[in-house]
Order: structure tokens, then sequence, then C-alpha cells
């Protein structure tokens, strides 16, 4: 990262900005072009500091085939910031903050595996605990991204100067 100054490094910064981010942009390898689709997801940590992603969608289209072909992705997650309004063009920007990262796609075939993997996502999305049926499962594929290269940035709103 160039600008360690606005690396949020730390598990809690990462956690706090993915706790307050409801889209994940997913970038994977359809043939040989890349292809991006955002999606809700849910998250959780796990290990020495891994974080698990959450999706779900329907069995089948272009995004899981290209996932089943190859499961490599990258991954972003931003928070909406606030315009930084100055004199000069050049000093202007944007508050943020964002978390990126890379990991391997891993599809959830167990339905019990599918109901954890739906109620972390919709906690998340929801703030609500749910428990999900068998059936519910089994009707949608869900699939995590496994991750241990992530990081978290930001630019933070100081003080009036």
């Amino acid at each position: 990262m160039r600008r360690k100054d606005r690396e949020a490094g730390a598990r809690d910064e990462v956690e706090g900005i993915l706790a307050g981010c409801k889209t994940c942009h997913v970038a994977m390898l359809d043939g040989d072009m890349p292809y991006v689709v955002p999606l809700s997801f849910g998250y959780r940590f796990v290990g020495d500091g891994a974080l698990e992603l959450f999706f779900h969608s329907a069995h089948e289209g272009k995004k899981i085939e290209a996932l089943k072909r190859n499961g490599r992705v990258c991954f972003e997650v931003s928070c909406e910031g606030v315009p930084v309004r100055a004199e000069s063009p050049c000093d202007s920007g944007y508050y943020y903050s964002s978390v990126i990262g890379y990991g391997e796609a891993v599809f959830i075939e167990d339905a019990a595996g599918k109901c954890e993997g739906l109620a972390i996502m919709f906690r998340h999305q929801t703030g609500r605990d749910v428990v999900f049926s068998n059936e519910q499962a089994e009707s949608v594929c869900v699939f995590k991204i496994v991750s241990s290269d992530y990081t978290g940035k930001r630019k933070l709103k100081g003080p009036p100067g």
C-alpha cells in the first residue's frame, strides 16, 4: 500500500469497515476477460484472522460458471463517503473507507453449511437473526470467499483545520 497513513490493517479496523458496508464487488475471470459483479454479502473472521465472505445466487449463470472454472477472485467493499471540496481541484477528493483482498471462492454444498452462510448474510444485511430451513437453503447457490490477503484503507475527515 502506497499511502501507509491511510492503511486500516488491524482486524477491528477492517471489521468496522465491513460492518458499515452492504455491497461487495467480486472480480473474477470469465475465460480470458475480467468480470465483476456487485453482491450482497455477510462475513466472519475465522482462525488467525482469515476472512470469510458469504454470498448467495441462482444455481446457474455467468458468475457461477466463471467461479467454477476458476475460483481465484479479487474483492472490494467500500462505504459511501463525503466529497472533499477544495479551492484547487488537485486538493479535492473523497473521504472513504474500503477493504480490498484476494481469495478463493468455495461453493457450499451441504444444507447445514448453506443455512449457516445464509444466516450470516441475513444478519449482516438486516441486523436480524433468522434460521433458514434446508428447503430454503437448497433453493439457492451459496458460496464463500476465503481470504487471508486483504487490507483496509480509509481517508477520514479530520478536525477543521
